[in-house]
């Protein structure tokens, strides 16, 4: 490798450390005061906050890679800028398309090394952060999980524990429902079997119940309420935080909810959007070498770095604009992801038409 390239890829890795220390830390103590706020009331040890907003933070991170990548490439060139290495490379021959390519081909690596190593890292974290909330919730004695044997369901209502398994989800509808009821010393009450249970409010309406009681006896109703903690929109909410699932993890799940022909688009989105990540840093990285290529005879630095972080602005909110798009079912998961990509990559082939005469 030639040293030339050894310097950019050098000056690039230690610019990309430093922003990333930069927001890892504003971001732990936004987080921090959050959790301060959270366990305000709560009588946990003086570090535990701290330990909390220490296991959400990589999580929080990784969704502002992205704009690591802008800033980075904004600090790499201040950098050389700074002390005229641009013009030294320039008059040794090295065209600015071959900066490009290089820092190109370095933040795609990068990206690759991120999700392969680090987003698994702080999913793990995430999932801890959300393990360790919960215990101080209100819903803490609560639980909602998809298997591949379907939905189930621990409830706790009236000092009776309920354990619910449905093998389908269809809008409002639980279908092919088991439930057992158990008093507080675990011992069963009664089980209750149906083939749909309207779930749209938390008195569920269950039709045509058959109750079996600890004695054997079949009781034949054809509607039955059942009081619940849960509704269907609170069960949505529950399989909504999926940052706290790890590629395979996430693969997995998408399995589990097609069995239960649930909805895979969420899960879907959020494939997409961890796998386009790599080209998605990428493209950061080449706009903000266009960017600083056009604006390196401004001497104002936080000029430069205002305009790379409008850019990011502009860049989210269509990014967000169209996730949303896809999320909702709009328009297709893939459209969703990928055509704000395609708009940024458009943009900077145009752009970079005739980069070596900036």
């Amino acid at each position: 490798m030639k040293t030339y390239i050894k310097f950019l890829i050098y000056v690039f890795l230690k610019s990309f450390l430093f922003v990333s220390l930069v927001l890892l830390s504003l971001i732990f103590i936004l987080n921090l005061l959050t959790e301060l706020e959270f366990f305000k009331n709560i009588q946990v040890s003086t570090y535990y906050p701290m330990y909390i907003a220490l296991l959400n933070t990589p999580s929080l991170l990784f969704e502002m890679f992205p704009f690591v990548f802008l800033l980075t490439t904004q600090v790499f060139f201040v950098n050389l800028l700074n002390n005229n290495q641009i013009q030294i490379f320039k008059y040794s021959g090295l065209k600015n398309s071959k900066i490009l390519l290089i820092l190109s081909t370095v933040s795609f690596s990068i990206g690759i090394i991120l999700i392969i190593f680090f987003y698994n890292l702080s999913s793990n974290l995430k999932n801890f952060y959300l393990e360790e909330k919960i215990k101080h919730t209100l819903d803490g004695k609560y639980l909602a999980v998809i298997t591949n044997n379907g939905l189930w369901i621990k409830d706790v209502v009236d000092k009776k524990v309920n354990i619910i398994n449905a093998s389908k989800i269809d809008k409002n509808l639980l279908l092919k429902v088991f439930i057992t009821e158990f008093d507080e010393e675990f011992n069963v009450i009664r089980n209750i079997q149906t083939q749909k249970i309207d779930i749209k409010n938390k008195l569920w309406k269950i039709y045509n119940a058959n109750i079996y009681d600890n004695n054997g006896a079949v009781e034949k109703r054809e509607k039955l309420y059942f009081e619940s903690n849960f509704d269907y929109k609170k069960i949505q909410s529950l399989f909504s935080n999926l940052s706290s699932l790890s590629l395979l993890e996430l693969f997995e799940l998408r399995k589990n909810y097609k069995s239960l022909s649930y909805s895979t688009t969420e899960v879907d989105v959020q494939i997409q959007k961890i796998v386009s990540f790599p080209l998605y840093f990428t493209l950061m990285t080449i706009l903000a070498a266009i960017l600083m290529f056009n604006t390196k005879k401004f001497k104002n630095t936080t000029f430069k770095l205002a305009i790379g972080l409008f850019m990011s602005v502009i860049i989210y909110y269509m990014n967000n604009f169209f996730m949303i798009l896809g999320n909702t079912e709009k328009i297709p998961v893939f459209t969703s992801i990928w055509i704000p990509l395609f708009i940024l990559l458009l943009f900077n082939s145009i752009a970079t038409i005739k980069i070596n005469e900036k």
